[in-house]
């Protein structure tokens, strides 16, 4: 990995910018607890070798980390805030209420996660999100009435699925992952169904519906797994019926171990999650804040740490920890380097 090349491009650009008064020394972030991870890598990658203060990295979750971000410019603001969504329009509207006119949009790559299960246990291969829904959910529609949970097996409500005792583990509700799986699983399913539509013509709000679409069945078929997925993987070990939620690159390197199924009929590669094909996907973002770039020292050297081929790219460390590289990550490198903001192409 080409570290001097980084750094010794950094302090050039650094030596350039001496003249500008800087409020603070160090770039301040905050968000999307599934960026976090990736973050705080690359803000210690960038503390060890460039000569600037390693960043202070906050979680708090996407919308928390805009919110910080529209609050205004200058040093008492943040500077970077991750999403694990494209920002809003009413979020771009408070920004601009506040006079944070100029947003950077940096897309660093895509998650996906894969429902996988033990290499020698029962033929778990193909899934949709209503089969993922009828075993996990709380609440599901059974003849044609909204009920608790009653499936012991998936056989039971679709025939081509094993006739196994349901075990699904899940990322827990601490972790990002459980987002993408609430939202690109458990939604989807529940809709698809019909529950949702159930719910909903029996008086319950949309919004308490969803609520309802996304709680998990308490009976021990559904464990929320809080650490990491190497737990995830010694519960699959031990139970040769369990389902379990890893992340893609994970999941890569321990397929001698584990079988991973088809969602929606697509298979989840490096290639079908960039291109948003495999369902339980998304791109992960920063912003970045441009009235702050000459101002913060290392603002911008940040921005192009993190996007560097080095860091972001396939071979880079974050692909190590799941971020699956964007294709597209050139463009962002350009759009970085040229100080793009959204809405002006410039």
């Amino acid at each position: 990995m080409s570290f001097v090349k980084l750094s010794a491009s950094a302090l050039a650009i650094a030596a350039v910018s001496t003249t500008t008064a800087a409020a603070r020394d160090n770039v301040q972030v905050a968000g999307s607890s599934t960026v976090l991870p990736y973050a705080s890598i690359v803000a210690e990658l960038f503390g060890e070798n460039t000569d600037f203060p390693t960043p202070v990295v906050e979680s708090g979750g996407s919308s928390a980390g805009l919110k910080r971000f529209c609050e205004g410019v200058g040093e008492n603001t943040i500077d970077v805030a991750n999403a694990s969504r494209a920002i809003r329009e009413k979020e771009i509207k408070a920004c601009a209420e506040n006079g944070v006119t100029d947003i950077m949009e940096v897309r660093i790559g895509y998650d996906g996660i894969v429902f996988a299960s033990q290499q020698t246990g029962p033929d778990f291969t193909t899934f949709e999100p209503a089969d993922i829904f009828n075993a996990l959910g709380a609440k599901v529609l059974k003849d044609g009435e909204i009920a608790d949970n009653p499936y012991n097996s998936w056989a039971e409500f679709n025939s081509e699925l094993p006739d196994v005792e349901i075990a699904g583990f899940i990322p827990g509700t601490k972790h990002g992952t459980r987002e993408v799986f609430e939202e690109k699983v458990l939604l989807i399913g529940c809709e698809e169904t019909g529950a949702m539509e159930a719910m909903i013509a029996g008086g319950m709000s949309e919004d308490d519906a969803e609520d309802a679409c996304l709680a998990v069945r308490t009976d021990g078929k559904s464990v929320d797994i809080d650490g990491d997925y190497t737990e995830t993987l010694a519960r699959i070990d031990t139970n040769p019926n369990g389902i379990g939620v890893f992340g893609l690159a994970f999941y890569e390197n321990n397929a001698d171990k584990l079988k991973v199924a088809t969602m929606s009929g697509v298979a989840p590669s490096t290639e079908t999650i960039s291109t948003g094909e495999y369902p339980v996907s998304r791109p992960l973002f920063f912003y970045v804040k441009k009235a702050h770039i000459g101002v913060v020292p290392g603002l911008k050297e940040y921005a192009q740490f993190f996007t560097a081929d080095e860091i972001a790219g396939p071979s880079g460390p974050l692909a190590n920890y799941g971020l699956v590289a964007d294709p597209e990550l050139a463009k962002t490198q350009d759009a970085i380097a040229n100080e793009v903001t959204m809405g002006s192409g410039s």
